[in-house]
This record gives C-alpha cells, sequence and structure tokens, in this order.
C-alpha cells in the first residue's frame, strides 16, 4: 500500500516538472532571442543613423 502512495507521488512530481519546463523554456528562448534583437537593433540604430 505505502509503496504504490509513494510511486504515485513520485510520478506526479515527475509530472509536474515535465509541465513546469515545457512552459518556462519557450519563454525563455523568446526572452533571450529579444534581448538580442534590441541590443542589435540599438547598437546598429546608432552606429548608421538615418
Amino acid at each position: 500500500m505505502f509503496a504504490l502512495a509513494a510511486l504515485l507521488a513520485a510520478e506526479g512530481t515527475h509530472v509536474w516538472h515535465f509541465w513546469l519546463a515545457a512552459l518556462l523554456a519557450p519563454v525563455t528562448i523568446l526572452m533571450v532571442v529579444g534581448v538580442l534583437a534590441m541590443y542589435l537593433f540599438k547598437v546598429t540604430r546608432q552606429r548608421y543613423p538615418r
């Protein structure tokens, strides 16, 4: 009985961590790409003004 409860608890923890990573990974990648894009935008704008 205790083994089944421990197995279910471990399974729930694994699923929670998986979905947390699945939500945070795309957000993190988009943030890094956005920061790099804004950096390049600001640097090139100062180097080549209109």
